[in-house]
């Protein structure tokens, strides 16, 4: 099992978002939960940093595979992993109303809401771009990415 980086002085966050750092729509999504994350409670890294790498070791994840979002619950006390439309949910749930609204499509089959993440996913550079490298945080929103 890998090591995982321990948290970095000040860092705000009970959970740990996991994303592709060079997909447009997830930098985009990154930025819609830092607006939106009031309370801190979201901390950041790229499946592609040593971070996101170790995280997905520990919990026996593909780390060459880039198509998947995860959220760590937890991830400084009892972590937790959850994924795709599951992480998504997750996400929305704790950024509070109107966002938590969304968790009513917990009502949805787990299998037909991975379908839709996952033909999403299959076009996601294709639609929202994609970057030559991971973007940088501002330095306003540094402290809360693990692997910058």
């Amino acid at each position: 099992m890998a090591a995982v980086t321990a948290q970095p002085e000040g860092l705000r966050g009970v959970h740990l978002v996991l994303y592709d750092g060079v997909c447009g729509l997830c930098n985009a999504i990154c930025q819609f939960i830092l607006a939106r994350d009031r309370r801190g409670v979201f901390a950041f890294a790229s499946l592609q940093s040593a971070t996101g790498r170790a995280w997905l070791e520990r919990f026996n994840r593909n780390v060459d595979a880039l198509d998947t979002f995860y959220l760590v619950k937890n991830y400084l006390t009892s972590p937790d992993i959850l994924e795709k439309s599951h992480a998504a949910l997750a996400v929305a749930g704790d950024l509070g109303a109107p966002w938590s609204w969304t968790t009513i499509f917990r009502v949805v089959p787990h299998s037909v809401r991975d379908a839709l993440y996952d033909f999403v996913a299959r076009h996601r550079y294709q639609w929202f771009g994609r970057y030559e490298t991971c973007l940088i945080p501002t330095p306003e929103q540094r402290a809360r990415f693990l692997d910058v």
